[in-house]
């Protein structure tokens, strides 16, 4: 291969990230699905959920209208003092506690595996066996990718492109800061609040910005791996 590409057409590369993306999601939700059921999900939410409809029913509490701090404000002196002997009450029950553990732990190792499968498959395993680093969605949009100095992508440089660009720094990290920013958003774990979201926002828009800064308008996978986004010669053969 000469030195000499064409770098991808944005509306190209923008269709073929779309199209990846779903098959990525559709995959990584059919892990997720097998992978909860193997972890015992369904054992410790149902175990969670009936101590809660317990408490609810012992102290006479609806905890489902109560999910805010002006919910909670707005509560009969009666029902506050129900309301936070129930949590008092939850609060030192190890059996619900230690459901809710065993639920976080999960549904954080459920992600990261899911994604890290998919990734696998999808942005790892076919890219290899199409060559030239192509994705399904490359491939059917005529693209490929190559070193910045036009010699054909490594398994080194796809591994850093893959698992440390797109898996790690684009992917787990921002999903990692959903995760934490919701568990805290319902009381159950320290987070960053509303700056998790404002992170990933910056992240989002800094990767974008990169297209159009960069003279090979490479994202932050790209970087990492010093690779570019070529125009196949022909969609869906063989560059």
């Amino acid at each position: 291969m000469t030195t000499e590409y064409k770098k991808g057409s944005l509306l190209k590369r923008t269709s073929a990230f779309l199209l990846d993306g779903i098959i990525l999601l559709i995959v990584a939700v059919g892990f997720a699905f097998l992978l909860a059921n193997v972890m015992g999900y369904r054992q410790h939410i149902d175990t969670y959920t009936s101590g809660i409809e317990r408490y609810a029913d012992k102290y006479d509490v609806k905890f489902d209208q109560i999910v805010s701090q002006e919910d909670y404000e707005a509560l009969e002196p009666a029902t506050k003092a129900r309301y936070e002997a129930a949590v008092e009450a939850m609060n030192s029950d190890m059996e619900i506690l230690g459901a809710l553990s065993a639920l976080i732990r999960i549904i954080i190792t459920v992600a990261a595996l899911s994604l890290f499968l998919g990734f696998l498959i999808l942005e790892f395993i076919v890219p290899l066996l199409l060559k030239n680093g192509r994705t399904l969605g490359k491939k059917g949009f005529g693209l490929a990718v190559v070193k910045k100095d036009g010699s054909d992508v490594t398994v080194v440089s796809l591994i850093l492109r893959t698992f440390v660009g797109k898996y790690l720094i684009e992917t787990m990290i921002p999903v990692l800061l959903i995760l934490i920013t919701i568990f805290n958003a319902i009381g159950i774990m320290n987070g960053p609040g509303i700056v998790g979201f404002a992170i990933i926002f910056i992240m989002m828009i800094a990767n974008v910005a990169l297209l159009f800064v960069t003279k090979t308008s490479s994202m932050i996978h790209d970087l990492v791996s010093d690779t570019v986004v070529i125009e196949n010669e022909t969609p869906g053969s063989v560059y």
